[in-house]
């Protein structure tokens, strides 16, 4: 993005935890990455067997540490002054923390479905509408808050053991500070907090029989003076400040610029979501999305699937496909809807409020002409349709969207799929020219906060190729959305 390579410093440090790895990434007053320096980056799994979604706590705080060492090395190598350290974390997590600071439980993340019992419980004690009105979130099973109640029931001699719970982000600043704080936007994604009041709900504690004093103190206020393992490690960061973990999602759409009137965030990496970004002091969600926090000011409201670049990485696996470059290429040739297949892509059970949490995945019209190019497009065309459904309730909460603006790892490996994207969304696409949108809208927030930066929309834009639909091929896609 930086492409003369000048350091407008200081640098603002910003760590990613996605879903599938951790990445640590250097960015100047500009919101730009300089050049030669590549983002650290750590892989990590989750254990996913019986409607699990977890992974070990203590590993994940592990790679955290693994990939700032990575990008404090960078700049040392480069001479440049860290000014701040931003944070990104996936929404949802949640584990469970012991006195001595350590995870006695493992992390479970956002597509664990082990909690719907737990949900519909929830939903029995609590008016579900009221309760989206108060929380912007869903008694759900991704949510924080069915699952402290599902925990009760299942977590054994652990539950006791834990005095707090907590997502990665506040893991890392109660292990580097002695302190766990969350920030608004992660709070507001636990389905526990009050999306107006700026508080943890107490008739949602209640129901899920959490204290107050069992989560994290609520600040965007960011924290300094590392304690004297960490600054001994990282001198330059010892009294820098560290902002609170923000929500990835809010910061993805940040990141890849899609923020301002008419302007619509697509990511698709391991999960996909499409969601509005906008300036929001007194958030009303819209009945049939979610909405959470990025700020004080600005709120993120959408949808989000389970399956995305998941599937993808399904398909080419299971099927075993040709490499990137040759499958594209494939893909592109086959003609759209062409293949008589009908898709029903759950691999990963769906979130609120449009997926049945216990639907499972489904393949109809198999034949013996059917080939894996023709399984691989029904499927990638199928996750489109879901994206679209999301689309239409963003549309007729928030307005049309002139553009579509989209990002994350799945698309940028497949221009193939972006195109299906727009042709089925009937809507231009422009594939964010950025590598890391979610530590790049971390990043911005602190530079921001900072006062390094005043127009933070004008910063955010960049540019990027754009995707125009056909009209044809939408068309045959309007027809095919029918008939599912």
């Amino acid at each position: 993005m930086n492409d003369s390579g000048a350091v407008r410093g200081p640098w603002i440090l910003a760590l990613d935890a996605g879903s599938s790895s951790v990445r640590a990434e250097l960015f100047d007053t500009a919101g730009a990455e300089p050049t030669g320096f590549g983002a650290a980056r750590a892989e990590y799994s989750w254990r996913t067997e019986e409607g699990a979604m977890e992974t070990d706590a203590e590993a994940l705080v592990g790679r955290c540490v693994e990939v700032i060492d990575g990008a404090v090395v960078a700049a040392r190598r480069a001479g440049a002054e860290i000014g701040g350290v931003a944070m990104a974390t996936f929404w949802h997590g949640l584990a469970g923390v012991g006195s001595d600071g350590r995870a006695v439980t493992p992390l479970f993340g956002w597509g664990d479905a082990r909690a719907a019992d737990a949900a519909r419980e929830l939903a029995g004690r609590m008016d579900a509408a009221e309760y989206h009105r108060r929380t912007g979130c869903w008694l759900h099973a991704s949510y924080p808050a069915a699952r402290l109640l599902w925990l009760r029931a299942e977590a054994g001699d652990s539950l006791p053991r834990a005095v707090t719970w907590l997502s990665v982000g506040e893991m890392l600043l109660l292990r580097f500070f002695g302190e766990a704080r969350t920030s608004l936007s992660m709070a507001s994604g636990t389905g526990l907090f009050g999306l107006r009041s700026c508080a943890w709900d107490e008739e949602t504690l209640a129901a899920v029989g959490v204290e107050t004093s069992a989560l994290p103190a609520v600040s965007d206020e960011p924290l300094r003076g590392l304690g004297s393992e960490w600054a001994a490690r990282w001198p330059e960061l010892a009294e820098v400040p560290w902002f609170p973990a923000l929500g990835d999602g809010g910061c993805a759409s940040l990141g890849s610029g899609a923020f301002g009137p008419g302007r619509v965030g697509l990511t698709v990496g391991t999960s996909a979501a499409l969601r509005v970004l906008r300036v929001d002091p007194d958030p009303q969600p819209p009945v049939s999305l979610w909405c959470y926090r990025l700020d004080a000011l600005r709120t993120v409201s959408g949808r989000a699937l389970s399956n995305g670049g998941n599937a993808f990485a399904w398909l080419s696996r299971t099927l075993v496909l040709p490499a990137a470059e040759e499958l594209d290429a494939a893909l592109d040739e086959l003609p759209p809807d062409g293949h008589g297949l009908t898709v029903r892509p759950g691999l990963v059970p769906g979130r609120p409020p449009a997926m049945d949490p216990d639907e499972r995945a489904v393949l109809h019209g198999v034949s013996l002409a059917t080939t894996p190019l023709h399984i691989a497009r029904a499927w990638l065309e199928a996750v489109a349709y879901r994206i679209a459904d999301a689309a239409d309730a963003v549309e007729r909460a928030y307005g049309p969207a002139a553009e579509v603006v989209a990002s994350g790892g799945a698309l940028h490996a497949s221009p193939a799929w972006t195109r299906i994207m727009a042709d089925v969304l009937g809507r231009p696409v422009r594939l964010a020219a950025v590598d890391e949108e979610t530590a790049r809208g971390a990043a911005l927030i602190a530079l921001e906060r900072l006062g390094l930066i005043d127009d933070l929309a004008a910063v955010a834009r960049v540019g990027g190729e754009l995707f125009e639909p056909d009209e044809g091929r939408h068309a045959v896609y309007a027809a095919a959305r029918e008939r599912r």
